[in-house]
């Protein structure tokens, strides 16, 4: 009788023993199998926040009813703290441009080419990519709220003003300024943002420096210009304590004739050919009047802006100098293996960049903030953003040479500002983590 109660009770141990080890192998199967349908559910509710079905241009559209061209999407921003942004490639982007030029009044008429009948649109499908990195294209909204109750010029020539006249209208998507000028001189322009408080201004000062003209004619019929290297162009210097931000550039007046002075006096020149008088190099003169430039901003004690040098954009005329039959009329962009920044172009680069970390070595000592905006690789490699002959009509009976130094808009030059607006993003972030590093070590001293 005890054996056949033996087994029943040898059978239902095992099954005891099997329920407790396939129990677990049940669960290890179908645990990975949830958790991959979360992590996409996850994945997608993210991709769903970052690239929203509406964009802002429309809603803003809606609410203030601005003509403005389709969407823009924000790139993701760059998570290497260390990647320089400067060295890159341009790479496609289909939909740029972000506003056109019939949706913006701010085009200077030479730098309209859609208007004046350029045949190809591809050079306005670009945008910049560091090696490494992001760089995110341009968020007006973000721009605006950033600068929100400040001041921004820019002092240069009319790359300068082409520059800031695709600040206008890239930030046209959200708002038109209004002329808020004290001069009818189209050289001096301020534009005010009402619903931002901010103003945008530019400064004509080509050389930098005191200059004058001498002779309308000159050697090479482009007018000889005198420069007081010495003496900073007061034009600007004198009004620079009331903004934030100063984005100081300077370059192709430089290839003019002139006479050079210092301390009043007349010490050579370039390219005047005028006897016993000593020929200099261009770099001589860009160097020093870089050096003015710098020494007349640190000395004024009131200014506590930032200043950003953009660095030289190089002209790209190819069969032929500026006024000897030279045009650009590549239709894309170069890789950066195959172009390289030599000759002229290499030397003016060069001195503005040793007057500019000479400067800035001063500012950092003396407590003001100088930042390089080095734009001159990502320019060498856009033969193709010129206007050349579609700066005016064909049949127009005016004398202008083939444009290769300015930028159509929309066109290249609106990536400038791109970085522009990182380099002001990027100098607010590094405050906060200042200004919160300093409070904890206050708080550490104040426990000791």
């Amino acid at each position: 009788m005890d054996i056949p109660l033996a087994k029943p009770q040898k059978l239902k141990i095992n099954t005891k023993l099997i329920l407790q080890i396939a129990f677990p192998l049940i669960l290890l199967t179908i645990i990975p199998f949830k958790l991959a349908k979360i992590i996409t559910l996850k994945n997608s509710l993210k991709q769903d926040i970052i690239s929203p079905s509406s964009s802002f241009i429309n809603d803003h559209n809606n609410a203030q009813q601005i003509l403005a061209p389709p969407k823009h999407r924000p790139l993701p921003r760059t998570t290497s703290p260390k990647c320089d942004i400067f060295s890159g490639e341009w790479v496609p982007n289909p939909d740029a441009p972000y506003y056109t030029n019939t949706s913006c009044w701010a085009i200077h008429e030479h730098q309209n080419c859609m208007k004046y009948g350029r045949p190809d649109s591809e050079f306005m499908k670009w945008k910049w990519k560091p090696d490494g990195c992001d760089l995110p294209l341009f968020n007006p909204r973000q721009f605006l709220e950033i600068v929100r109750g400040k001041s921004l010029a820019f002092v240069g020539d009319s790359v300068a003003r082409n520059q800031m006249q695709s600040l206008i209208c890239l930030l046209s998507r959200v708002e038109y300024p209004i002329d808020a000028s004290y001069t009818k001189d189209e050289h001096y322009k301020r534009w005010y943002y009402q619903s931002y408080n901010f103003t945008l201004a530019v400064f004509w000062s080509p050389f930098l420096v005191k200059a004058q003209e001498s002779d309308p004619n000159g050697p090479t019929g482009t007018g000889i210009f005198g420069l007081h290297l010495d003496e900073p162009d007061e034009s600007w210097t004198a009004q620079i304590d009331e903004f934030d931000y100063i984005v100081l550039s300077a370059g192709h007046w430089f290839t003019r004739s002139m006479m050079y002075y210092e301390k009043a006096q007349l010490i050579g020149c370039r390219y005047c050919q005028i006897p016993d008088v000593k020929d200099y190099t261009i770099e001589y003169g860009y160097r020093a009047a870089f050096r003015t430039a710098f020494r007349a901003i640190l000395e004024r004690e009131t200014h506590k802006g930032i200043v950003y040098l953009r660095t030289f954009a190089p002209s790209h005329f190819e069969g032929g100098e500026w006024n000897k039959g030279g045009n650009c009329i590549r239709k894309k962009p170069f890789k950066s293996n195959e172009i390289n920044l030599q000759g002229l172009d290499l030397d003016i680069y060069m001195a503005q960049l040793e007057e500019f970390k000479s400067a800035q070595i001063l500012g950092r000592n003396r407590g003001l903030k100088l930042r390089l905006i080095d734009m001159t690789q990502a320019s060498l490699l856009r033969p193709d953003g010129h206007p050349s002959t579609y700066g005016h009509w064909p049949h127009e009976n005016v004398t202008l040479y083939n444009d290769c130094v300015h930028w159509c808009l929309p066109g290249p030059i609106d990536t400038w500002n791109d970085f522009l607006l990182e380099m002001i993003r990027t100098e607010g972030v590094k405050f906060r983590e200042e200004k919160t590093a300093l409070l904890a070590t206050q708080r550490k001293s104040k426990s000791r």
